[in-house]
C-alpha cells in the first residue's frame, strides 16, 4: 500500500504553519516595536485583534462554501494566496501613515508625546491602515481549515481523521513555536540595520512562504481517486467506512456529482449547532493565548518578545503545546480499535478528557508569584488541551456530513469561533486598559489593577471547555450521521 495520503498531511501541516506564523507576526512585534511608533494602547490593539477575529468570523461563514464550490485544489490556492498577500501588505503601514500625517521619518512619529491630538492622530491613522491588511489577512486564513479538514476527510478513513488532524492541525503550535524564535529576531536585526522599524521586513519574509507553499500544492494534490501516486491498496483503506460499497465501484462512484446539501439547512441540524457551540466557547481562549501571551510576560514581568528570557518562555510555552497536542488525536483512535467504540463515542470522550487540560488556567495568575516559568508551564497545559481538543472537534464533522458538506460546516463553526475571538479580544483589550488605569480601585480574587484583569479572563479560558462539552453532549448524546436524499 502506498502512503501517499500522509504526504499530503505534510502539505497540511505546513500550510497550517505558515498561517499561524502570518498571524503571530503582530502579536509578537506590536509591544516593543511598532505601538511606540504608533503610540498604541492596549485598547487599540484589542480592537486590531478583535477585528481581525470579527471578519475571519464573517469569511468563515462562506470560506468553507467557497472551498466545496471551487474544490480543494482551486479553493486552497485562492486562500493561501489572499492571505500571504494580506500579511505582506502590513509592511506598507508605516509608510503610509506617515505619509498620510505629513511625517518625514518613523523617528519623527516615535517622538511625538504621548497622549497629545498629534500621537492620537498617528494611532487612529495606523490602527485603520492594519484593520484592512489584517481584513485582507483574515478573508484567505479562513480558508485554511475547511481546505484542510476537506482533505482529511478525501485521504483519511474515520478513524484515523482526529490523528491526522491532530498532525496538521500541530502546525499552529509548531508555527507559534517557531516565531517567538524568529519574528522578534527579525525584526531587530533590520531595526539594527535601518531597515524601517524593522518590523517590516519580519511581515514581508513571513509572508512570502505562503507564495512557496502555493508551488508545492499545484503538483502534489489531487483527489486520491485520480492521484497517480494512490495505488489501489492505499484506496481501499480511505474508503473503509464504505464497506458495504464493492472496491470496484469506488472510482466510479467518486466520478458521480456528490449530493449537497443547501447552505440554508445546514442550521437545521443538531449536529450543526453542536459543532457551532464548541468553536463558539474555545476558539477564542486559543486566540487569547496566542494574541496576548507575549504582551503578558511583557506587562507582568518585564520580558520583551525579544529578550532572551521572552523568546525562552514563549518557546517554552508552545513547545508543550506541540509535543502533547500530537498524542489528543491518537487518543480517540485507541478507544475505538481497543475498546470497539464508535469514532463519534470514542472522540467525546477523549474530548471531556482534555476539556479538563485548561482548567489549571485558574491558577496561572497566582503561581507566577513563585516564577513566571509557572504561567508559561501552565498556559502551555492549556494550549495543548486546546490543540487536542480542536483535532477532535474538527473531525466530529466527517464523522456526522457527507464530504460535499464538510467544508461548510467547517466554515459555518469557524465563523463561530470567530466570534467567540472576537469578544473575549475585544473584551480583554478594554478589560486590559481600564484595569490598568484604576489601579488599586480595580478588584478581583486578590487581585489589583492589570493583574485583576488577567485573572477574570483566566478564569474565562479555563472553564470553557467543560461549559462548551456539556451543550455539545446534550444537542447529539449518540453518534446520529446526516444522510443525505
Amino acid at each position: 500500500m502506498t502512503n501517499w495520503r500522509w504526504w499530503m498531511c505534510v502539505l497540511l501541516f505546513v500550510a497550517t504553519t505558515v498561517n499561524y506564523l502570518d498571524r503571530q507576526v503582530l502579536s509578537l512585534t506590536w509591544k516593543d516595536f511598532i505601538a511606540p511608533e504608533f503610540h498604541w494602547t492596549d485598547a487599540d490593539y484589542g480592537t486590531i485583534t478583535a477585528v481581525f477575529s470579527l471578519v475571519y468570523a464573517l469569511c468563515m461563514l462562506f470560506a468553507g462554501r467557497f472551498i466545496d464550490w471551487m474544490g480543494t485544489k482551486k479553493g486552497y490556492l485562492w486562500a493561501i494566496g489572499i492571505w500571504s498577500a494580506g500579511a505582506c501588505l502590513h509592511a506598507a503601514c508605516g509608510w503610509a501613515t506617515m505619509h498620510i500625517e505629513g511625517f518625514e521619518s518613523v523617528k519623527a512619529m516615535t517622538s511625538v508625546e504621548a497622549g497629545t491630538a498629534v500621537a492620537f492622530a498617528i494611532a487612529s491613522t495606523s490602527v485603520w491602515l492594519f484593520l484592512a491588511a489584517r481584513c485582507i489577512l483574515a478573508l484567505g486564513e479562513a480558508g485554511n481549515f475547511p481546505a484542510a479538514i476537506k482533505v482529511t476527510a478525501e485521504y483519511f478513513p474515520k478513524k484515523d481523521r482526529a490523528f491526522a488532524t491532530s498532525i496538521f492541525n500541530a502546525g499552529a503550535s509548531v508555527g507559534a513555536l517557531v516565531a517567538p524564535a524568529t519574528i522578534p529576531l527579525l525584526a531587530q536585526y533590520f531595526k539594527n540595520q535601518g531597515v524601517g522599524g524593522g518590523w517590516e521586513m519580519a511581515f514581508l519574509i513571513i509572508g512570502a512562504l505562503g507564495f512557496l507553499w502555493m508551488g508545492f500544492w499545484v503538483f502534489m494534490y489531487e483527489k486520491p481517486e485520480k492521484s497517480k501516486h494512490v495505488n489501489e491498496a492505499e484506496l481501499a483503506y480511505i474508503h473503509q467506512d464504505d464497506a458495504e460499497m464493492p472496491q470496484a465501484e469506488i472510482k466510479n462512484e467518486a466520478e458521480k456529482p456528490e449530493k449537497v446539501i443547501p447552505f440554508w439547512r445546514c442550521f437545521t441540524y443538531r449536529q450543526t449547532w453542536s459543532f457551532i457551540t464548541g468553536k463558539f466557547f474555545t476558539d477564542g481562549v486559543w486566540w487569547f493565548y496566542l494574541f496576548w501571551a507575549p504582551a503578558y510576560f511583557s506587562d507582568q514581568y518585564g520580558y520583551s518578545s525579544s529578550s532572551g528570557m521572552g523568546i525562552a518562555l514563549i518557546f517554552t510555552l508552545y513547545a508543550i503545546v506541540t509535543v502533547l497536542s500530537i498524542f489528543g488525536g491518537y487518543l480517540p483512535k485507541l478507544f475505538v480499535d481497543r475498546k470497539g467504540m464508535n469514532p463519534y463515542a470514542g472522540r467525546m470522550l477523549a474530548m471531556l478528557i482534555f476539556a479538563f487540560l485548561p482548567l489549571p488556567a485558574l491558577f496561572a495568575q497566582g503561581a507566577g508569584n513563585y516564577s513566571v516559568w509557572w504561567p508559561a508551564i501552565i498556559i502551555g497545559l492549556a494550549g495543548a488541551g486546546h490543540q487536542a481538543w480542536s483535532a477532535n472537534l474538527f473531525s466530529t464533522i466527517g464523522d456526522m456530513f457527507p464530504k460535499s458538506a464538510i467544508a461548510t460546516i467547517t466554515g459555518i463553526g469557524g465563523m463561530a469561533g470567530g466570534v467567540g475571538s472576537f469578544l473575549i479580544n475585544k473584551g480583554a483589550g478594554a478589560l486590559f486598559t481600564h484595569s490598568e488605569q484604576m489601579g488599586e480601585a480595580f478588584h478581583f480574587m486578590g487581585f489589583e489593577g492589570k493583574e485583576a484583569g488577567y485573572m477574570i479572563i483566566f478564569c474565562i479560558c479555563a472553564v470553557a471547555y467543560l461549559v462548551a462539552w456539556s451543550i455539545m453532549k446534550t444537542l447529539v448524546p449518540k453518534y446520529k450521521p446526516i444522510v443525505v436524499e
